[in-house]
């Protein structure tokens, strides 16, 4: 695991992932201020997140088609260009309208960076290297999710627009990927519509279906419940400031960086699905205590448990997906379980915000316990066996 460490290539796909998430969570401690500026209620603030993951529903499964028949890079230096240009141009939005559409704009680009930077991964290592390359990834996409809303609270203490400059970062980095990143390119020879059905079929196994489907709820309970609401029940509850906000969410990155590092440890002794199983116990614990919380301080509590939850879940599930795949469509593979993701992402804020608005602040986070149960019953029925196969494979 230590040369892991020392991979110049890693580090450089760490920074991708840094910005692949940047645009949400860095933005998550301006939602109550912004409500306030542009006068937006409460059951449509989540359209700020809906609005820039809507086009990764169209256009992840077009980068990794892309990625797949002209190289990885290829796309994602655009990608990164686009997501910076756009995104530090929300700065300037002098209306929510504006804003809604230079987000828009941003998510062109985000769609394919979460993507491909999972690819490459998948591309550079095999076997118990990329399991502990996919944990080490998703600790650094932790502490990340950790730093942002707290770097987020300290710029919004400033003026909530601050915290879209942010992804001006992402200019730099483009030229690193283009002229730094040593990565393998897949062939590209078949023809395209051998090339689509082969990828199609691929996807028909039962495994890569459940992966897809726990993707997908798994992204309903992160946009739902805890970055669109929890921010909610912390300024109307408490009265927490921007800061304390991203205090609190960021609490639950430290555990999921920390499970997501021991990852290689764990997978010897637990089995990646049983590790996605234990998560869903995890968020349904995280569910049920929130809303009952005295303070925005006990609230860190319950959300470390979804943090633990995040970090059985998410490093293992991408590592599943990228070992079924092949290296050819390994791209397509990622990128369709990449626009799953995005519709989670987009569906919850507007799924979450009708069971606000019919059953309160609480039904919310009790409809993550709901969707919680869901991701355990998939998890059992289509994940099943994959050791086994993995091994058969191996032979």
């Amino acid at each position: 695991m230590n040369h892991l460490y020392k991979n110049k290539n890693l580090h450089i796909l760490f920074s991708v992932t840094l910005m692949a998430i940047m645009g949400v969570s860095s933005i998550v401690p301006s939602l109550p201020s912004m409500m306030k500026d542009f006068g937006i209620p409460t059951s449509s603030i989540g359209l700020v997140f809906t609005i820039f993951t809507l086009p990764g529903i169209i256009f992840s499964p077009l980068a990794g088609i892309f990625a797949d028949r002209i190289g990885r890079k290829k796309i994602l230096v655009p990608a990164l260009i686009l997501f910076g240009v756009a995104g530090a141009a929300c700065y300037f939005a002098p209306d929510y309208k504006w804003l809604l559409t230079l987000r828009l704009i941003q998510g062109v680009g985000a769609a394919a960076i979460g993507v491909i930077n999972l690819t490459i991964i998948g591309d550079l290592f095999t076997g118990q290297d990329r399991i502990n390359a996919m944990g080490l990834n998703a600790g650094v996409l932790s502490i990340g999710t950790a730093l942002f809303p707290a770097i987020g609270g300290i710029l919004a203490q400033i003026n909530w627009h601050v915290p879209f400059l942010l992804a001006i970062t992402a200019l730099p980095l483009a030229w690193v990927v283009a002229y730094r990143l040593d990565n393998p390119e897949p062939s590209s020879s078949s023809a395209f519509k051998k090339y689509m059905g082969e990828a199609l079929n691929g996807m028909k196994n039962k495994q890569v279906l459940g992966l897809f489907a726990i993707s997908l709820l798994t992204f309903i309970i992160l946009y739902g419940p805890i970055i669109t609401y929890l921010p909610i029940l912390l300024h109307s509850r408490f009265e927490a400031s921007p800061l304390m906000i991203g205090f609190v969410i960021s609490s639950a990155s430290f555990v999921t960086a920390i499970a997501a590092s021991q990852l290689g440890k764990l997978a010897s002794f637990i089995s990646q699905p049983r590790m996605i199983a234990l998560s869903t116990f995890a968020y349904a614990a995280a569910m049920i205590f929130i809303p009952e919380s005295s303070s925005a301080l006990w609230c860190i509590i319950p959300v470390c448990f979804f943090g633990l939850g995040q970090g059985l879940n998410i490093p293992n599930s991408m590592s599943m997906l990228t070992e079924i795949a092949p290296m050819e469509h390994r791209a397509i593979f990622m990128s369709m379980n990449g626009m799953v993701l995005r519709a989670g992402q987009t569906i919850a804020p507007l799924l979450m915000g009708l069971v606000y608005s019919g059953f309160g602040l609480k039904a919310v986070f009790y409809a993550g316990v709901v969707v919680a149960a869901i991701t355990l019953a998939i998890t059992i029925i289509t994940l099943h066996g994959f050791e086994a196969n993995k091994e058969h494979t191996a032979l």
